[in-house]
Parts: C-alpha cells; structure tokens; sequence
C-alpha cells in the first residue's frame, strides 16, 4: 500500500501482541513499545517514519513514547509525530498509548530545564502543541533534579493530571529511595505514581542492585524493581539492547560504518566498547539465541522482559524491518529457567 494512500489499521493488530498490566493500575501496555528517540528528528526520512508507525500499530504496538527534547533538533519527534498523527493515527486516539516527558535541557534560561513547576507544565503545554493531542496519557518527569524540592516536582506532576493534559504520571531514572519518596508525595495529592522508566540490560542491571551507587543519592540499600514491585509501580525499560551491542551488529569485533560506535560524536558508545570480554559474552549469548531460533537482539529483549516487575521494553526503529525483527522476539515464548541460568554468568556488566 502506498504511503500516500489513507492508513486503515490492520483488523489482526491485536492478535499476536502481549499486553502486561502496569503495576496496580487499571492499563495494560505492549510488552514491546516503540521509543521516538533518534529515529524521528529531521534528519530521519519523514516517509520511513510514517512507515514504521503505521506497522507499529499494525503488529499490536499501541504505545509510543517521546520527550521533549527527542529529535534532532529539540523538540522535532514531537512535532513529525504530530504530523504522523493528523494524517494517520488520529482515528485511533484511543487505542494509542502516548507519553512524554521534560527533565532535561530544553530551552535557553532558568526555566527551561530540571524540575521545577514552571518548567514542567510550559513543557508539557509546548509538548501538546507539537503532538497536536489535548492530552498525553503518561507525563514523566525525566530525571531527578536534588535542587528542586521533590514537592514542588510531583505537584506539578499532580497538576497536569488535575488540569486533564495527562492521564497517569511517571518517573525516570530516579533511585529507589527518591521511588519511593515520588510515589508517597503523589499518593498523599491522590495521584498514583504509574510507572518509572529506567534503563536495563544483560549488560546494565543496576535496577536489581540493592547495593549500588546512585549518581543523585549516593549509595542505595534497595533495588529498584524490588521497590517497584512493593509499591505496585509499573516498570518500562530503556536501551534493552545496551545502544546496539545486544545485536549482531558487532559480533565481527569491528564497527560498522554508520553504526554508533564508528561515529566520533556519539555520547553513548564508541569502538572502545568491543573488547574481547565484549564479544566473548556477546558470542556466547548469540549461540545462546540461535538454539532459541533467535537473533542475539530478539534473545535481549526477552531477557529484560523475563521479569514480571517489567511491564514493558522500549524499542527504537530505523527501518519496519528492524521494528518487525525486534516484535518477533516475542514468538519463541518466554525463556526458560536453564535459559535463564546458561544466560547468568554472561549478562553482567562490562569492565
């Protein structure tokens, strides 16, 4: 079908997709969602975009999940999705699971970063404008901000849902004691804290860690999905994939051309990654995958989901092909305990 043509979802979209309910909450999400966070800026084709969101929905993938300051530039996923959104989504408003968030440096000044009321609610104003939707589902405060009273934070938080513009509220990369301090502040202003969106990987568990270094809090006495779990708080997790080292992407110990570890300017990984502890475990675990009938991606994303505390993985997606792979993770069924154990030693974090 042309992407020129109207979109009309697929009848069978939610016959193959798993849905968890989130925490205590009355919403179930995908077991996959899709993440907005590089690969709908204006420097991504608006075509492979459109195409990308239309087989998301078609596969059963009903959340998309955007921040403020995803593109590139700024605010750019907001407003393509927003385009994406008139011209084909529109009808299905209520299927649809959107959130987005404001924590991180958005605009030049005092009042464009952080945690602060101003802040957050002029984000989120800005953030409906650029989606063109009168209210997001989940509004997230996207990092902890020690400067500004926690109070203040989640009072704005309260406040969005109070003035309609947002349905549930979240928390990101927050420690388990600042969890569980964000959950109380909410519960006393009659708004549940739904879910908190951490990272997490064979290759980054601090989430499990009840002993680790928090780079807010300092040293933490509690992890964070046991605090999660306690408090009946949902879970979605970020970077399943470890920026692309959890694929067959270099397997060969060599980064590819315009891959993310071949770039200069990329902040999240470089070539330096590719040690031979790296692909050793990397090795093992895609032999691990293969006797699964999986990719070493599709055997990562099963992994973090192996969890019932996780209610959902966040995927990016340049390409369908990619989004579709990374969807058929969840067709070899979930693993199992020799799985999990031959996987233990191999997922641990790189030295």
């Amino acid at each position: 079908m042309p992407l020129a043509s109207p979109y009309l979802a697929g009848d069978d979209r939610y016959d193959t997709m798993s849905y968890r309910r989130t925490g205590r909450s009355g919403l179930d999400l995908p077991a996959l969602s899709l993440g907005l966070w590089h690969n709908f800026g204006d420097t991504s084709p608006f075509d492979t975009q459109r195409a990308i969101l239309r087989r998301a929905l078609d596969l059963g993938v009903t959340h998309f999940d955007l921040a403020n300051n995803y593109g590139p530039p700024y605010g750019s996923a907001e407003q393509n999705f927003g385009r994406h959104f008139a011209a084909d989504l529109k009808p299905y408003r209520d299927e649809l699971i959107l959130s987005t968030k404001a924590g991180y440096d958005m605009w030049p000044g005092p009042y464009g970063d952080h945690g602060s009321r101003k802040y957050l609610l002029a984000s989120l104003n800005q953030s409906l404008t650029r989606m063109g939707v009168d209210y997001v589902d989940v509004f997230y405060h996207h990092r902890p901000d020690p400067s500004t009273p926690l109070e203040e934070t989640m009072g704005a938080l309260a406040s969005a849902v109070q003035q309609g513009k947002a349905l549930y509220v979240g928390i990101s990369n927050y420690s388990p004691e600042r969890t569980r301090e964000a959950a109380r502040i909410l519960g006393d202003l009659g708004v549940p804290l739904l879910i908190h969106q951490p990272s997490y990987s064979m290759l980054n568990r601090h989430i499990e860690d009840p002993a680790h270094e928090d780079a807010y809090d300092g040293r933490q006495s509690e992890s964070l999905l046991d605090v999660v779990g306690e408090l009946g708080v949902g879970t979605i997790v970020f970077s399943p994939l470890q920026q692309g080292l959890l694929t067959g992407k270099y397997l060969t110990g060599a980064a590819p051309e315009g891959s993310r570890a071949a770039r200069s300017d990329s902040p999240f990984l470089s070539s330096g990654a590719l040690t031979d502890d790296y692909l050793r475990r990397a090795t093992a675990l895609n032999e691990i995958a293969a006797g699964r009938g999986q990719t070493l991606a599709q055997l990562a994303l099963a992994w973090v989901l192996r969890d019932s505390r996780v209610t959902s993985a966040l995927i990016g997606a340049s390409s369908v092909a990619q989004l579709e792979d990374n969807v058929a993770a969840l067709a070899a069924g979930p693993l199992t305990a020799d799985e999990i154990a031959a996987i233990e030693p191999l997922a641990q974090p790189l030295g």
